[in-house]
Order: C-alpha cells, then sequence, then structure tokens
C-alpha cells in the first residue's frame, strides 16, 4: 500500500433497505436499521462515524417500511443524506449500490451496512480505512474482523488475508480467519458489469479477489453482529463495559 496521503471519501453508501427477517418480531413493525441498541437506533451509529468522517453525501436506499426510515433521516440535521427507493424491487447489495452510482459520483465512497456496530480502537476504523486505500491497486478495502472474537456471530467466516492485505474467500467447508464488518471503501469500478436488476456482492468480492484487487484491514476494537433479538443484549453489554 502507498503511503501517500490521499483524500477521504466524501460520499457513502448506506444499505438499509434488506428485510431483517432475522429480526423478527421486530422487523413487522419496525426496520431493522432503526431497532434500538443501548437506546440508540442502529442506523445511527453508522451514520454517527459518516459524521466524524465529514462524509459530505450519504446514499440510504431504502425497501421494507421504507417510510420510517425517511422520516427518522428528516429528523437528523447531519450527514446530508438523499434516498434511493426500492420500494418496487429489493435489488440486494450489488444492485442496490449499482443503481445509486449515479448519486454516489466517480471517486471511491465508503460502503456501510445500516446494522454494524463496533467499538473503535484509539484511530475510527473508517479513518484507517481512508488511509489504507489505494485505487491504484485495490478495487475493495473491506473492513474486516476476528471470526471467533466478535460479538455476536457464530458463522465460518468469510476470507482469509496474504501477509500483504490481500483477501482471499473461505473454500465451502472450511473456516475462515475473517468476517466482512459491514464498511469498506468501493471504487465505481468495483461494480462494473453487475447485471441490472437484484443481485449479490458475493461474485463481484470473487472477481476482485481473483484479480488480486480485494483487500481487508483488520478492525481494531470490537466488531458486533446484531443479526438477531438475542444479540441486542450481547451487544449492549459490550457497550456498556466499554463505557466503566
Amino acid at each position: 500500500m502507498s503511503e501517500t496521503a490521499r483524500p477521504k471519501p466524501k460520499r457513502a453508501m448506506l444499505l438499509a433497505a434488506g428485510l431483517g427477517t432475522r429480526m423478527q418480531p421486530f422487523n413487522d413493525r419496525i426496520p431493522k436499521p432503526l431497532v434500538k441498541v443501548a437506546g440508540k437506533a442502529l442506523i445511527d451509529y453508522a451514520l454517527d462515524r459518516l459524521v466524524e468522517q465529514k462524509v459530505e453525501r450519504v446514499v440510504v436506499n431504502v425497501h421494507h417500511l421504507a417510510d420510517q426510515i425517511e422520516r427518522h433521516l428528516a429528523s437528523r440535521t447531519q450527514p446530508p443524506t438523499v434516498v434511493s427507493d426500492e420500494r418496487r424491487e429489493l435489488l440486494g447489495t450489488a444492485g442496490g449500490v449499482a443503481k445509486a452510482l449515479p448519486l454516489l459520483g466517480s471517486d471511491p465512497f465508503f460502503h456501510v451496512n445500516s446494522d454494524t456496530i463496533w467499538i473503535d480502537g484509539v484511530k475510527p476504523n473508517l479513518a484507517l480505512l481512508a488511509e489504507g486505500f489505494d485505487p491504484a491497486s485495490m478495487d475493495a478495502l473491506l473492513l474486516v474482523a476476528p471470526t471467533t472474537a466478535s460479538i455476536g456471530y457464530d458463522g465460518r467466516g468469510d476470507f482469509t488475508m496474504t501477509p500483504d492485505g490481500r483477501l482471499v474467500r473461505r473454500a465451502e467447508r472450511e473456516t475462515a480467519p475473517f468476517v466482512y464488518a459491514g464498511a469498506a471503501i468501493l471504487t465505481p469500478a468495483f461494480l462494473a458489469g453487475a447485471p441490472p436488476g437484484p443481485s449479490s456482492m458475493s461474485p463481484l468480492f470473487d472477481r476482485s479477489a481473483a484479480a488480486g484487487r480485494l483487500f481487508g484491514l483488520r478492525l481494531e476494537g470490537l466488531w458486533m453482529h446484531v443479526g438477531t433479538p438475542s444479540a441486542i443484549k450481547a451487544a449492549e453489554t459490550a457497550l456498556l463495559a466499554r463505557a466503566l
């Protein structure tokens, strides 16, 4: 990675259109991004981190109970937000971003899940992503967390990482040491060739990894996977312990 200082991304894509089916019964009446953890909506953890990085525009896609999310965004003064409406068709993790590209511009941008929470280390992880991103060698730089040391995560991980930071996808029956933590910097080129309509990020990760242009940055601090109601308590306990 180059040590030359680079400008931070000025725009961000915040994914808030998912159905959140594992968050039942909450998701029957409230969209997952508005579920509260320690008295704060999940989406506000992501938005506040983007405010810290002085992001000038956040594009938020909406689908499930979209009116609630739009009202919540309108109640905030920062960061400036633009809605990418997917009410008619849920476009998936890649399709939603591809639709929003005209609103994101031609430069690299932050890409953040609206339901991801972490406790930063000494320096904010989004700032570390911005410092580590090199568009000459990367299509994407993903924030990754340890598979076995994260709160609320019991999966088999997503990636292994080479000494120079390149990511390699986990083989089907293997366990990998790192899981994607729901935040990244992407280039518009990363989405090149994404099919119109609903599509997943997974093939794009595979393509970028095969080209040697998918990199990872290990999260400093603690990542919390809040995917179910039971995971809320674990996240709240971790946040309270940090505050003491």
